[in-house]
């Protein structure tokens, strides 16, 4: 088992090494526009998660995933030269979901907010049901105690 900040820095340096050097390797000019965004490394160094976004519409990013699964072999290679490790860690790519997930949570708040103005607006012609003050305070409907004779 390998020490967590180790597995930290080589994943740093396996991201950078991909990113930097991700259209040399690939020369393909059907590959859309990726971004590497994150990278995880197991703890003994074995095997290295590359989470990956493609910019463009749904035939696009099917594309580029093609071809970028395609050529993982040569990732890997690349890898392994430029890390100067014993093992070259094994990659797994992943289509990260993040952009998608931000889209929906921005337009859960933008429905969210909505809902608010909504209500806002409803409330500035609203009238209370009953009395203005439902309360009771002293000196309303009660009598003072009357002094014994």
């Amino acid at each position: 088992m390998a020490d967590p900040a180790r597995a930290r820095k080589i994943a740093d340096r396996i991201k950078e090494v991909i990113a930097a050097n991700l259209h040399q390797v690939i020369k393909d000019p059907d590959l859309g526009f990726v971004t590497i965004t994150d990278v995880r490394v197991t703890g003994d160094l074995q095997h290295a998660s590359v989470f990956y976004t493609v910019f463009g519409d749904d035939a696009q990013r099917d594309h580029s995933i093609e071809i970028m699964r395609a050529h993982r072999g040569k990732l890997r290679s690349l890898v392994g030269k430029q890390l100067g490790i014993r093992l070259t860690p094994t990659l797994d790519l992943f289509v990260d979901g993040l952009p998608e997930t931000a889209s929906h949570i921005e337009d859960l708040l933008a429905s969210a907010k909505e809902r608010d103005e909504e209500l806002a607006r409803s409330r500035t012609d609203a009238m209370p049901a009953g009395e203005a003050d439902p309360y009771r305070t002293k000196g309303d409907d009660e009598q003072p105690p009357s002094a014994p004779e």
